[in-house]
């Protein structure tokens, strides 16, 4: 079975994230894949690990964790096969928090695969863009389609969380990226799965 798995990527006090997720995590759970044991989503919230700023003393590449806290977050990104990254836009960017969750590793994120949900006024398109290259260093192949939800699309979100009902169009793209991050994520285990024999 491919595991995807779902980062919260904010931990700022009044955040959306966490009801993006449980969104996509919902529309997952109503995708073909997930619906024949294919494929089996969880919500990984980066929040629950409380990670400080960047603490390893030896770089994430040589995969030498010495902190409990940088193991934990290994095991539970090193579970996954695939990602999809919840993120709002700050200030043109995505949030340092999940830049240092993700500096936190390495190996955990090679030769897997990603796609987006992103919130903000613009639909978070330029954090996601900010995201891509970050991702590609550490060697997670992002796939093009993307859901970005804005406040001129998606006001409730912004406005009155607790009535946000995502539109028929957006759950769509969110079935079609979906189908993406799952056969490129299949495609993918098998190249780690070649590299380590």
């Amino acid at each position: 079975m491919i595991r995807l798995g779902i980062v919260v990527g904010s931990t700022r006090p009044g955040r959306r994230a966490p009801l993006v997720a449980r969104w996509v995590a919902e529309a997952a759970g109503r995708h073909a894949a997930v619906g024949s044991g294919e494929a089996g989503v969880q919500i990984i919230d980066i929040a629950d690990h409380a990670l400080p700023l960047l603490d390893e003393p030896v770089p994430a590449i040589r995969g030498d964790y010495r902190h409990l806290h940088t193991k934990v977050w290994a095991a539970a990104i090193g579970a996954c096969d695939g990602f999809i990254f919840v993120t709002p836009e700050y200030n043109h960017s995505f949030p340092a928090a999940l830049k240092n969750a993700i500096d936190f590793l390495h190996r955990e994120w090679t030769d897997k695969a990603a796609g987006f949900v992103g919130y903000g006024a613009l639909g978070a398109a330029r954090a996601v863009e900010q995201l891509r290259p970050v991702l590609a260093e550490v060697k997670v192949a992002t796939v093009r389609t993307q859901v970005l939800l804005s406040k001129y699309t998606d006001r409730e979100l912004f406005t009155d969380p607790e009535t946000w009902s995502p539109s028929a169009e957006q759950e769509a793209v969110l079935a079609t990226m979906l189908g993406e991050v799952i056969a490129w994520s299949k495609a993918l285990r098998t190249v780690r799965v070649g590299a380590a024999a």
